[in-house]
């Protein structure tokens, strides 16, 4: 075809993409609403703030949705799926990414640090892709990526407390229990478990003195950063991965190798 070679193929060929989280400048969601966008799909930013949200989507572009959504609110994704269907009529793909992390200890974990943690990311994800799976189901396909996290692998993390690998570790199980009854619908469900990775969460927290030791048990001898989990989360979401479901694919450069 005159003019196609050394074009980059859009492997996502105008699919929407909803990303949860994803209007923080340095996070992964925002990584990936960026890529998603340079390979050909349209791309719907979910965050709790409507002005961050709109803001994110139009600096990607001018064919990019913004909208706010609190992923612990049922009602409140399940408008969100519908407003999306209203104006761009389909929804092909789900990137749970909204989460939040507190670094307790297992002994101080209150209530309401259990229940604040808990409820983004295994809440909001149950809740969000509830709100988007009928739309799926009727397409007969769709593709939903999880965030999980390496410490659900390994029982705990660098910032986060035990609360927070509990959440991620229900992450893992809830995706893979949603691949299995959603498969013969077209519907494909995978999880991505980064190690750490290099973002606002945790850029206010990484010392010279943490990082050395960090790196010491990295294999590939660097952190990660969100453009790292984004190519993961385009693998997933487009057909490259037409046959893989119910699969953890771990981001952390050798960091957990099992």
């Amino acid at each position: 075809m005159p003019g196609a070679v050394g074009r980059r193929p859009n492997v996502l060929d105008q699919k929407i993409c909803v990303i949860t989280g994803a209007a923080s400048a340095r996070g992964i969601g925002r990584a990936t609403a960026e890529l998603f966008a340079k390979n050909g799909g349209r791309v719907v930013i979910l965050d709790l703030d409507a002005g961050q949200a709109a803001a994110a989507a139009a600096a990607i572009g001018p064919d990019h949705l913004g909208l706010a959504c609190d992923v612990t609110d049922k009602p409140a994704c399940r408008a969100a799926a519908d407003r999306i269907l209203s104006e761009l009529g389909r929804i092909d793909v789900l990137v749970n990414n909204a989460g939040i992390t507190q670094p307790l200890k297992f002994m101080d974990i209150e209530a309401a640090n259990y229940e604040a943690v808990t409820d983004v990311s295994l809440r909001g994800t149950l809740y969000m892709s509830q709100a988007v799976v009928p739309a799926m189901r009727a397409q007969r396909s769709g593709a939903i990526v999880c965030m999980s996290s390496v410490s659900a692998q390994r029982g705990g993390g660098i910032f986060g407390g035990p609360h927070y690998s509990a959440a991620k570790g229900g992450v893992l199980g809830l995706a893979r229990a949603m691949a299995r009854e959603l498969g013969p619908d077209g519907v494909r469900v995978n999880s991505i478990a980064p190690g750490l990775i290099q973002t606002d969460i945790t850029g206010g927290m990484m010392t010279d003195a943490i990082r050395s030791e960090i790196l010491k048990g990295i294999p590939l001898n660097r952190l990660g950063d969100a453009l790292d989990v984004a190519r993961i989360c385009l693998f997933l979401a487009s057909d490259l991965s037409s046959y893989v479901t119910g699969a953890t694919i771990d981001v952390n450069g050798g960091m957990l190798i099992h």
